[in-house]
């Protein structure tokens, strides 16, 4: 949704910040739930990255093509999380069609959310055809995130300036870290984040509860601007 406009029913939409990171399955499970949200309810979603340091709480490993570990540093404990988690998302991609193949190594998406960045200054249409293919492609093994001509090609597709990119990406990066460190301040730490109103809900499983909030902002404010309108009528 643009900014400034205003949804059906002539409402200013609410804003939600969306902490998001292209290489987290969760996130991109909740990114389509998320649309879906800006579309039933009023309220506009300002995207922002945050990129995980996945090292730091699940260990670092890398795979051949065949699955077959090459290189570790993560324990036991570690591997049967990991291992779930992926059969989780993976299991819930398939209901929604969607698909997720495990990445051989863990991924610096940060040169990924600079493009992100960069395609939100072209417009919702372009930020939104960019995110889609980054998640997808990265997802099922067809997009390199890590290379700046890569994601070049994606911001040309997207219908950005892609050609740009390789002389933002520095500048891109840089502001991606702002980001991080300034959400880790208000307490993020995982992703997907949405910031309603000051409040955090991590996971997209808190999505039908912040709807349900929206839902009842949204119809108080419904009722009160009729009851203003009553009284305007009655001083006629």
């Amino acid at each position: 949704m643009a900014k400034g406009t205003v949804h059906a029913g002539g409402m200013t939409p609410h804003q939600i910040t969306v902490y998001s990171d292209y290489k987290s399955p969760y996130a991109y499970l909740a990114k389509d739930l998320a649309y879906e949200l800006e579309r039933d309810v009023p309220v506009r979603l300002q995207w922002l990255p945050y990129v995980l340091d996945i090292p730091s709480f699940l260990g670092s490993a890398r795979l051949d093509a065949a699955g077959n570990v090459l290189e570790e540093q993560r324990n036991g404990h570690q591997w049967r999380r990991v291992r779930y988690s992926y059969m989780d998302c993976r299991r819930a991609a398939r209901k929604r069609g969607l698909i997720i193949r495990g990445p051989q190594k863990i991924w610096d998406s940060a040169l990924a959310a600079a493009g992100m960045l960069n395609a939100q200054q072209s417009g919702d249409a372009v930020f939104r055809r960019y995110h889609d293919l980054v998640f997808e492609r990265f997802w099922k093994r067809e997009l390199d995130i890590e290379d700046v001509a890569a994601i070049g090609a994606v911001l040309d597709e997207a219908g950005a300036h892609g050609g740009a990119f390789a002389a933002y990406a520095e500048e891109g990066r840089a502001e991606v870290a702002r980001i991080s460190r300034a959400a880790e301040e208000q307490g993020v730490f995982g992703v997907p984040t949405f910031v309603v109103d000051g409040e955090l809900f991590w996971g997209r499983e808190h999505l039908p509860e912040i709807r349900q909030n929206l839902s009842r902002f949204a119809g108080e404010v419904e009722v009160r601007s009729t009851e203003g309108e009553g009284d305007r009528v009655g001083t006629l």
